[in-house]
């Protein structure tokens, strides 16, 4: 598996390369956001490893610009403390975050969680589901919402799949962080969160009244078919 790491304090990039390669990983560093956007133009990657507080271009424009054009999981590695720089950074396509100072074993867990579920497993032949106007063929890994075809990037996948295959039912928060992020996953909510967040602004015509995700409040979410108020399109 191949990690690009956009760092740029060399100490910390030079542990953290050493240590990922320890794990059997190969690693392509980067040392400023101009540099992270060449290489990964040049060689792509299968996990990114993302500083916030880059040189030459942001992290946070690293980052969109990346998932612009392409589903690659991404994990911020940022120093500050701010609640809002997570979010940002959630919401402008990151699948997770690690908070400075951090060990190897929880960003090692981290990486392998977010490459493991980096598309969702289906069976052949695997039924594409349909409530309302959203249609989810995991076969193909499409979505269409009225008609029209949706990118999502591979978390947000899961998300909607693991919400659309139970419509009409609760499904808990932490059951949707194991099946989304790994059972073994060590960070906080939050992360989930912004991915609904993400989710309602793609499908919903009005992400603040949602049709289709509703928030069951203090246990999770549920998707619902507007019309019949249930996880069935209406006979």
């Amino acid at each position: 598996m191949k990690i690009l790491l956009v760092e740029d304090e060399e100490t910390l990039r030079e542990a953290v390369r050493y240590g990922l390669e320890r794990e059997g990983f190969r690693v392509s560093l980067a040392r400023d956001g101009k540099e992270a956007l060449e290489k990964f133009r040049g060689g792509g990657a299968d996990v990114i490893l993302l500083d916030l507080m880059l040189p030459e271009v942001s992290g946070l424009d690293v980052c969109k610009a990346i998932r612009a054009r392409s589903p690659v999981p991404i994990i911020i590695l940022t120093a500050k403390d701010s609640e809002a720089d997570k979010v940002l950074g959630l919401e402008l396509g990151a699948d997770d975050y690690v908070t400075k100072p951090f060990s190897m074993r929880e960003l090692i867990a981290r990486v392998r969680a977010v490459s493991r579920r980096g598309s969702v497993p289906v069976s052949p032949g695997a039924v594409a589901l349909k409530i309302g106007g959203v249609t989810l063929d995991p076969d193909a890994h499409e979505v269409r919402v009225d008609g029209a075809g949706l990118e999502l990037p591979p978390k947000e996948f899961e998300l909607l799949h693991s919400l659309m295959s139970r419509a009409g039912r609760l499904v808990t928060r932490q059951t949707l962080i194991d099946e989304v992020w790994g059972p073994e996953y060590v960070g906080d909510t939050r992360t989930l969160d912004v991915h609904v967040k993400r989710l309602r602004q793609k499908i919903e015509s009005d992400p603040r009244s949602p049709r289709y995700i509703k928030t069951v409040r203090g246990l999770g979410y549920k998707f619902e078919d507007p019309k019949t108020g249930s996880g069935r399109d209406e006979a």
